[in-house]
């Protein structure tokens, strides 16, 4: 069977089964399978798959069908323009999520730490995207790098060690700022914490909702306990230059700027997604 005739058996396959972009999955699915750029199938259209590749192939397609992401199916996705490895112990990296990066690559940038080298602890690490991409952007800086599940520390472990940043990132086990150091400051906490109300959760989209880490996902009644709970121990451990940055969900923004006034940051600010929606809070220990 060739490249093009396996996708083009698959899609409809795919469309039964309710999967969007069914061609994109396959595509990817196949690419994988074969170890090619997915954009190399369509220079290798007519090229023969053998049957022991049609083989993985269809296990990989069952998994798919079932509505596991396929980033899970073939243990990858990108990131803020590097590839980590993921699995069912952590969240899937998102796109917006990167805009978290941006945001504090733009805050040091424009309002540097004044000091050498730059301390931030990422909380709720998962698999490490937001950790590993500072390291690579500010290889001075000393990143510590928390979650509170051991299996997804593994996975961050292995991407910090892909990417070339295990010496500058340490990894610790536990809650939030409590695995931390006690003689150890920081000048940026960056976090993409759980933010969904446990409410909500029946109206996710079913590759996270059965699929995702609910320990990732979920945070209380109103979506807000890790936050809150992270915002109230922060300035604690920040240096006075220092700043909070963190990911939020649809609607949350008074409540969290309320929180970050409460006590006592200033300077506090939202910044909108490519879609608009106010995603990043940033706030600063002192004026």
């Amino acid at each position: 069977m060739r490249i093009l005739d396996v996708i083009n058996k698959t899609v409809p396959f795919f469309e039964k089964q309710g999967i969007e972009n069914p061609r994109l999955n396959i595509e990817l699915l196949l690419a994988h399978v074969l170890n090619k750029k997915r954009l190399d199938l369509y220079l290798q259209f007519e090229q023969e798959v053998d049957e022991a590749t049609l083989a993985r192939l269809r296990e990989l397609v069952r998994r798919r069908a079932t509505g596991e992401p396929v980033q899970y199916v073939i243990g990858e996705a990108p990131f803020y323009g590097l590839t980590f490895a993921v699995n069912r112990h952590v969240l899937i990296p998102r796109p917006e999520t990167e805009l978290l990066v941006e945001v504090v690559m733009r805050r040091l940038k424009f309002a540097p730490v004044n000091h050498q080298p730059l301390t931030i602890f990422d909380i709720g690490t998962g698999s490490g995207c937001i950790a590993v991409a500072l390291a690579k952007q500010l290889p001075e800086a000393q990143i510590f790098a928390v979650d509170a599940s051991a299996e997804a520390l593994a996975v961050a472990r292995a991407n910090a060690e892909r990417h070339g940043v295990e010496k500058s990132t340490r990894f610790l086990q536990g809650d939030l700022l409590e695995a931390l150091p006690d003689n150890v400051g920081a000048d940026v906490i960056v976090s993409n914490p759980p933010y969904i109300a446990s409410g909500d959760r029946a109206t996710l989209p079913k590759e996270v909702r059965d699929f995702e880490p609910v320990q990732a996902l979920v945070a209380g009644e109103d979506g807000l306990e890790v936050i809150r709970r992270l915002v109230s121990t922060a300035k604690r451990v920040l240096s006075p230059s220092g700043f909070v940055a963190l990911e939020i969900g649809a609607g949350q923004r008074p409540a969290v700027e309320q929180l970050f006034r409460d006590h006592g940051y200033n300077g506090v600010e939202v910044v909108k997604d490519l879609q608009g929606h106010e995603r990043i809070v940033i706030a600063q220990a002192a004026a």
